[in-house]
């Protein structure tokens, strides 16, 4: 009997037409094979094509009221379009609440880039959740939409759904929100993906390079710019609040003791139109080495946004299934710790990758149900 991960979807932008295409792209995967772009092809027993979006939310007049396959190309989409064969999903996108998920200065700029708020009353989120009975939500509600984040998070305790929370807003990480999860039989992972090879993790690892080879590091910054929507909304600096608390928390937790704020700098800088959805990120590393010798390291990652973040997903997907199949309720801390820029524990990313394949192999063992760490 095939098994299937049914999964809604909060924010049809860039992100979620990447983990779309991927479903479609490794439709054909198999146990063992070596292919790019996954962690591990199949995760109990699950494979990226037995993913099914049964619900889906968005605020966007383009996409409210489409079937999922053809409204995760529509504008203001830009990411790279790799697998052009999507099967249709047979799940009409609903008019998500907005809240505070549209940020004002949008208005001043072009159609083709920014949302078009629908003029369509918002549906009861609760009511679609318990109709098409989810195993996950996925949350990837614009950046800084913390009263959004907080009404889906709520909606899937309520509706008995499970919740993956891709953005900088903090809920799985909350104490509070973690317990709320385990006493509902249900799993949280979360907050704030991380890319398979993005600018959060290349900073971590080689903040680490330095501890680790005994240089000591001074002052850092990193400076990202894009052209997706994602960059647009971070235009209005108030709704980064969370973001930038989260990006550095990451490399700040590689170090045997903090940099001075003064001495730190991590966050979006700016948005670039012609851009799309390719991010752009410097990284400059000052330090001290044999001698007191200074050293310096500066580097330029370009990557495309969107897909650099939807494999990680698919396996975040996969892994929470398989520890509600396997009777493990509330915070999944390996899976966090490993996918999440702000995860409630931070560990070297050695440390990171050895817990996850651990835990990948205690669900794969079925070993007696227990509630995650909380």
């Amino acid at each position: 009997m095939e098994q299937h991960i049914r999964v809604a979807i909060a924010g049809l932008g860039n992100c979620a037409s990447s983990l779309i295409q991927g479903i479609n792209f490794y439709n054909t995967v198999s146990e063992g094979d070596d292919i790019p772009g996954l962690l591990h092809p199949v995760i109990g027993g699950y494979r990226p094509s037995d993913i099914d979006i049964v619900a889906a939310f968005d605020i966007d007049e383009r996409k409210v009221g489409k079937d999922v396959s053809d409204a995760i190309f529509s504008k203001p989409n830009n990411t790279k379009i790799f697998c052009e064969s999507i099967h249709p999903t047979g799940t009409i996108v609903s008019r998500g609440p907005t809240f505070d998920g549209y940020p004002g200065h949008f208005e001043d700029y072009s159609d083709d880039i920014r949302p078009m708020e629908s003029k369509l009353p918002a549906v009861d989120v609760v009511n679609i959740l318990k109709e098409t009975k989810p195993d996950i939500l996925v949350s990837y509600l614009p950046v800084g939409s913390q009263q959004a984040t907080e009404h889906y998070a709520n909606a899937c305790l309520e509706a008995g759904v499970s919740f993956a929370n891709a953005i900088p807003v903090f809920i799985a990480s909350v104490p509070e929100y973690q317990k709320k999860f385990a006493a509902k039989g249900l799993v949280c992972a979360g907050d704030d993906i991380k890319s398979q090879v993005g600018a959060t993790i290349v900073h971590r690892v080689l903040t680490d390079l330095f501890k680790n080879r005994g240089v000591k590091l001074n002052r850092t910054y990193q400076l990202n710019f894009g052209g997706n929507t994602d960059f647009l909304n971070m235009l209005e600096r108030s709704r980064l609040i969370s973001k930038k608390i989260s990006k550095t928390e990451a490399v700040q937790s590689q170090l045997p003791e903090p940099l001075p704020k003064k001495n730190i700098h991590i966050g979006p800088s700016d948005f670039v139109e012609w851009l799309n959805d390719n991010k752009v990120c410097y990284i400059r590393m000052e330090g001290n080495g044999f001698g007191n010798v200074p050293m310096e390291i500066e580097l330029r990652l370009s990557v495309e946004d969107s897909p650099n973040s939807a494999g990680v997903m698919i396996d975040v997907i996969r892994l929470c299934k398989t520890a509600l199949d396997n009777g493990i309720t509330g915070y999944l801390d390996e899976v966090s710790s490993f996918a999440f820029k702000h995860p409630t524990r931070q560990y070297a990313d050695s440390d990171v990758f050895k817990n996850l394949e651990a835990f990948i192999a205690r669900l794969s063992r079925k070993e007696p149900a227990k509630t995650a760490f909380v």
